[in-house]
């Protein structure tokens, strides 16, 4: 038997009313935060990933799908192209592709997979989903105040809010320009030198490539290590620092509560100033359901204009599992189960579900070939909340019997009141 590939999952009813649940509520809290959708393709140039993510980071090193494509003649070498790790990158390249600052600043989100090849864990697959935002734009049109980064934060505590995660932690840090990251960077080196034979073998190359990039290490023997490490709040220019402040000040002004961790750097190169990450205690070790930060020169580094960002992604799988709790309500069951019992009925319960569907009730079709036990039976393990019974007897009266499936309760009702009557008899349950 042919199964899903490792890392890979179908995702299935009852749990996909829980997925559309959660896109249905982002999407309109998007809305109301004036974001408009972009839908980008799913595979790229490997060289956006390479010049944007960065070359020594875990992501572009070990874990893109990549692939030469075919060329349109034998002797044409093909493309190599990479199915998306993130999408930060995608809408920063059709930011530019498309010239959209033209318009302005851009409030843009998307919802989609993304492909890596890590080691599945709780939570985490090969294929997976994001939804994320970017705010983008020309400095003129106010893309580098810190009012666009404290709006985002604020954004994701109303969104976090409404879905009904109440207990998470909003961790902030500021990780500098590129002129306090090269300085800090050299710190970094030579207090690594005399400890980094002691980490594991990730760590002492990230500590000759990129030493920010050992606060990615999740290796508990190397977390005392890392810990004794200079901070970066000690490497901020006063720009920077203000900037840093300033969010703050918002947040607090907004009630956004938040804790600083200095330790806090995001994964990839592009990312300055503002880093950001909301955790939540119910995904255990691997608790982040979310991340993001100001990425001010990914534009300038693929070839665009000055264009500051900010932006975020939350990983949709571990989202939907910190809300498992909640799956029975947003499970969609019908309203009514109609049985047709007899021969010909199947044609009069088919009229009358389309007459119902068409009134927003939710309807599911029995078969005149069961017995009115099978019926009542079928009806139960779909969680219908009403039985209507169409026989021969029914049909002829314009009186139908609707049976309360928790209760046992029955009563006739007229055709055309109906629709009414399940209305108002669902809306007690």
């Amino acid at each position: 038997m042919i199964r899903a590939v490792r890392g890979t999952r179908d995702l299935l009813p009852p749990e996909t009313a829980l997925w559309n649940y959660v896109e249905t509520m982002v999407r309109e809290v998007f809305r109301v935060y004036n974001f408009q959708e972009i839908r980008t393709p799913i595979f790229e140039e490997t060289q956006l990933f390479a010049r944007s993510v960065g070359e020594e980071t875990d992501i572009v090193s070990k874990e893109m799908y990549t692939w030469e494509d075919r060329g349109r003649t034998a002797s044409d070498k093909g493309q190599s192209l990479t199915l998306r790790p993130e999408n930060t990158a995608g809408v920063v390249r059709a930011y530019i592709e498309h010239k959209l600052w033209d318009r302005g600043l851009n409030k843009l989100y998307y919802i989609g997979p993304q492909f890596r090849r890590e080691r599945p864990q709780k939570g985490r697959y090969r294929q997976f989903y994001q939804i994320g935002a970017e705010v983008i734009g020309p400095p003129t049109a106010g893309s580098e105040s810190p009012a666009r980064d404290a709006e985002l934060l604020e954004l994701l505590a109303t969104l976090l809010d409404r879905l009904g995660i109440a207990d998470w932690c909003l961790q902030l840090n500021s990780v500098g320009c590129p002129n306090d990251r090269a300085a800090y960077n050299e710190a970094l080196r030579k207090a690594l030198e005399p400890v980094v034979s002691n980490m594991c073998v990730d760590c002492q190359r990230r500590a000759v490539t990129n030493p920010l990039r050992v606060f990615d290490c999740k290796v508990p023997e190397d977390q005392p290590i890392i810990d004794k490490l200079p901070r970066i709040s000690h490497y901020l220019d006063e720009p920077c620092r203000n900037h840093f402040d300033e969010v703050q000040q918002i947040l607090k002004a907004v009630g956004v509560p938040f804790t600083i961790n200095d330790r806090l750097v995001r994964g990839l190169d592009y990312y300055t100033r503002t880093a950001f990450e909301f955790t939540h205690g119910a995904l255990g070790a691997q608790n982040a359901i979310l991340g993001g930060g100001r990425y001010d020169g990914l534009s300038e580094s693929l070839g665009g204009p000055k264009a500051p960002g900010i932006g975020f992604a939350i990983g949709e799988d571990r989202l939907v599992l910190a809300l498992q709790q909640t799956a029975e309500s947003v499970q969609c069951k019908p309203d009514v189960y109609i049985a047709p019992l007899g021969a010909g009925m199947n044609a009069e319960a088919a009229k009358l579900a389309r007459e119902l569907r068409r009134q927003e009730v939710v309807v599911e079709l029995g078969d005149e070939t069961f017995r009115l036990k099978k019926s009542l039976e079928t009806a139960s393990k779909l969680g219908a909340r009403f039985a209507l019974i169409v026989g021969e007897n029914e049909v002829k009266s314009g009186a139908f019997a609707l049976k309360n499936l928790s209760t046992g309760d029955q009563v006739a009702v007229p055709r055309d009141g109906l629709t009414d009557e399940i209305r108002s008899r669902v809306q007690k349950l």
